[in-house]
């Protein structure tokens, strides 16, 4: 509005905008959009890269031929990883919707978004967990003396045996020779004082799975402070997380480059990456090999839990998704590649210490962050500090995918629901879903610790109208006919090489086991039992009729905004598209057409006033002039 004030011409722009610049505005004013497309890249990065980059890919590769498994590994990638990883985010963008409402595609399989809203809950309830175990460890860690450097300890065991003496010099009755540290382990079943720690301390493990003791309070301290701030960047959605990422996910490179840098100065550090990458070529021939390199692809990427349709969806829409697939997988891998080099230059250092095998201070999962690698690190000077780096970069790694589990929860539902009321009132839904997710956590934080453990020609039209080109061939054969190959030998492999779980020498009762597959399922359940449930309820004499409106596209499939809806998704308005609807829904969009069409008209139909007074109407081809 322009306004004559004092002899100067004032622009006001309602929103507050300094005049003469441009107004940033969100292209789905309803829904919101990523502030700029570096926010959605760093986003799904911290998806992507989190815990499993550190604990879980360093261990495989040197347990599955080294530098051999890399080879396995990057062709995972190539024919899986980044093909699943670009039709998620181009389904979610494409659709402007979460992990439920993209199912309008295809309304029979709507149980898939469910079973991914279960996988999410499951996998966020037990990460904000191990989050707070990394709080808990960085608090402890602000001390002179790491409390897992000595067995002097009320927890600590007669076996406990540490790296370093009392007097702060190396434990010669450990260092001294191999067979020296072999008698004592033989003799002794000796376990480090981090172990015992970790074990006894933190988590103090029942002796059974069914006495689940007393809550520890210190870790239900740090859950809560997991959850508040989870919340606290979530509580805006992607406007405020979009923002939080910028240091989440970039500053544990950082702290990574810092501990390379330091433990490839160490002694034995050469040893320790040689025995990460030295080739194993015969083990190429393993198909074990080939199945951890698949899993650890398809798990790391994040691929069907639901968090990249979420972040995906709130892309403007003809954002280049292809490209930012490419970018997202690779730098997910890479961060792999390079956390091997930072691990085994510390565990190098420490079997260079202790004269042992690389193999025999190794460990993986929970061992290699919480017992493995905080034992090495009691042997560098001070200490403290680079324990204070390594869990802080735990904590930010385990953010980055909490965030995105999370708002994928709270897009699904509020998507689901999609009343104004509620769009308005997003933070409300966020703020409870946090609440549930920290009372499911509270158990635990207990002695108990039981969770370680559509037609693709007209989709290939849709990419093609999203990004002005259609997907690469590659793609379309991976999507079609290689990918699913590979999940479907995911899944015979891990049937086929299942084995009872078990804790060192405790075997789990048969009942926890029941438990454990029953939560196993429940996300798989929900695809049969929805499918069965929309056939029922759709129209139609016989069951192929029903089964064909089950799988009809919802009316309302398509982009979300008039203006993208080009091509067929025009002509969804049209009479035609009306007929093929369902019965009971035809009468309500014939409504909602002429409504439409009379809109058309008054649009179309542009009035002139002339210098006479006389009014002239002319038709005007293009209504958006």
């Amino acid at each position: 509005v322009a306004l004559k004030c004092g002899g100067l011409l004032l622009l006001c722009e309602s929103n507050g905008a300094v005049p003469g610049e441009p107004v940033k505005k969100d292209e789905n004013s309803r829904r919101g959009n990523w502030g700029n497309q570096i926010e959605f890249v760093l986003t799904s990065v911290g998806y992507a890269v989190g815990l499993g980059n550190v604990w879980r890919f360093p261990y495989l590769c040197y347990r599955n031929g080294g530098g051999a498994f890399m080879l396995p590994y990057f062709i995972m990638l190539v024919f899986c990883g980044i093909p699943l990883f670009f039709l998620e985010l181009s389904f979610g963008q494409f659709a402007s919707l979460g992990c439920l409402g993209v199912w309008r595609i295809s309304p029979m399989f709507k149980g898939v978004g469910y079973g991914m809203m279960v996988v999410s809950t499951y996998i966020g309830i037990y990460y904000n967990v191990v989050i707070c175990i990394a709080f808990y460890y960085f608090f402890m860690s602000m001390t002179n003396l790491l409390p897992w450097t000595y067995c002097n300890n009320p927890w600590n065991t007669p076996d406990c045996s540490g790296v370093v003496g009392q007097d702060g010099t190396l434990n010669t009755s450990l260092a001294n020779t191999t067979s020296l540290v072999t008698e004592v382990v033989n003799r002794t079943k000796r376990t480090s004082p981090s172990e015992e720690y970790w074990k006894y301390y933190v988590l103090n493990i029942s002796d059974d799975i069914g006495n689940f003791g007393e809550v520890h309070l210190p870790i239900l301290g740090c859950l809560a402070i997991s959850w508040v701030v989870v919340f606290l960047c979530l509580f805006r959605g992607v406007k405020s997380s979009g923002k939080v990422v910028y240091f989440t996910a970039t500053f544990p490179y950082v702290v990574l480059t810092i501990l390379f840098i330091r433990g490839i100065t160490l002694d034995g550090a050469i040893n320790g990456i040689k025995y990460y990458l030295t080739p194993q070529w015969e083990k190429v021939l393993d198909a074990k090999v080939w199945g951890d390199a698949a899993s650890q692809i398809f798990y790391s990427l994040g691929c069907a839990w639901g968090g990249l349709i979420t972040m995906a969806s709130y892309n403007k829409f003809h954002n280049n998704c292809f490209r930012d697939s490419i970018i997202i997988s690779i730098t997910n891998c890479a961060t792999s590649v390079y956390a091997g080099f930072v691990i085994f230059s510390i565990l190098g250092f420490m079997a260079h210490h202790l004269n042992v095998p690389v193999s025999e201070v190794a460990d993986h999962g929970p061992g290699l962050a919480f017992v493995a690698y905080p034992e090495a690190l009691t042997l560098l000077p001070i200490s403290p500090l680079w324990s204070l780096l390594f869990f802080f970069m735990l904590i930010l790694l385990g953010l980055g995918t909490q965030f995105c589990l999370l708002e994928t929860l709270v897009t699904a539902i509020v998507d689901e629901i999609g009343t104004d009321w509620i769009i308005r009132h997003k933070t409300i839904i966020t703020l409870s879903v946090a609440i549930v997710g920290f009372l499911l956590g509270i158990p635990l934080t207990t002695r108990l610790f039981l969770l370680d453990f559509a037609g693709h020609r007209k989709y290939f039209k849709d990419v093609e109208m999203m990004l002005g080109f259609p997907p690469p061939l590659f793609f379309k054969i991976c999507w079609r006919f290689i990918s699913p190959t590979i999940i479907a030998f995911i899944l015979v492999f891990t049937v086929i090489q299942y084995k009872p779980i078990t804790y060192n020498d405790y075997i789990y009762p048969g009942w926890s086991l029941a438990i454990g597959f029953a939560m196993a399922l429940s996300s798989v359940i929900c695809i049969p039992i929805y499918a069965i449930y929309k056939v029922v309820r759709s129209p139609g004499a016989t069951f192929r009729e029903r089964l064909k409106n089950a799988c009809r596209a919802d009316p309302n499939w398509g982009p979300a905004l008039k203006e993208h809806r080009t091509g067929r998704y025009a002509a969804m308005t049209s009479e035609d598209a009306v007929e093929d609807c369902p019965l009971k829904e035809r009468e309500e969009l014939k409504e909602e057409l002429k409504e439409e069409q009379k809109e058309r008209k008054d649009d179309i139909s542009l009035t002139i006033q002339g210098s006479n007074g006389s009014t002239t109407t002319h038709n005007n081809p293009n209504p958006s002039a």
